[in-house]
């Protein structure tokens, strides 16, 4: 697993299409669901008509965390569900990554968020490591 300043990433032995259902399965295991699908390859060829790679985007939300959230800052909805992409890169092979809310919640002026947000980072980062096994 590889962390950036804004997220978890890990390259997959899954082709695209083996590695959704498992990031699902992922997601599940940590008490997340999957809110939203957004094909971004068929969405850009059908609004656009260009070409993109294989590329989903996965809102995920875990309902307790969310709602723990929620209550601390109403407005926070502006930030999900959380979002976990699979996508193949340019040698073919499946990249997972996932977002850091903590990354996310450094713009939010509320420190009750940061229990939260580690939280939930936390399982994200649990989620991509188990994709690595």
């Amino acid at each position: 697993m590889e962390a950036t300043s804004y997220g978890y990433r890990t390259l997959v032995r899954e082709t695209y299409e083996e590695a959704i259902p498992r990031v699902t399965e992922a997601l599940k295991a940590q008490g997340f669901g999957v809110l939203t699908e957004i094909d971004v390859k068929a969405t850009l060829k059908k609004k656009l008509d260009v070409d993109f790679r294989k590329y989903i985007i996965l809102g995920a939300c875990n309902p307790s965390l969310a709602h723990k959230a929620l209550s601390a800052e109403v407005e926070l909805g502006i930030f999900l569900p959380c979002n976990v992409i699979v996508y193949e890169d340019d040698q073919g092979q499946t990249v997972v990554s996932a977002m850091n809310p903590q990354a996310a919640m450094q713009v939010v002026e509320n420190s009750a968020l940061q229990e939260v947000a580690a939280a939930v980072a936390d399982k994200l980062r649990k989620v991509i490591q188990s994709l690595e096994e």
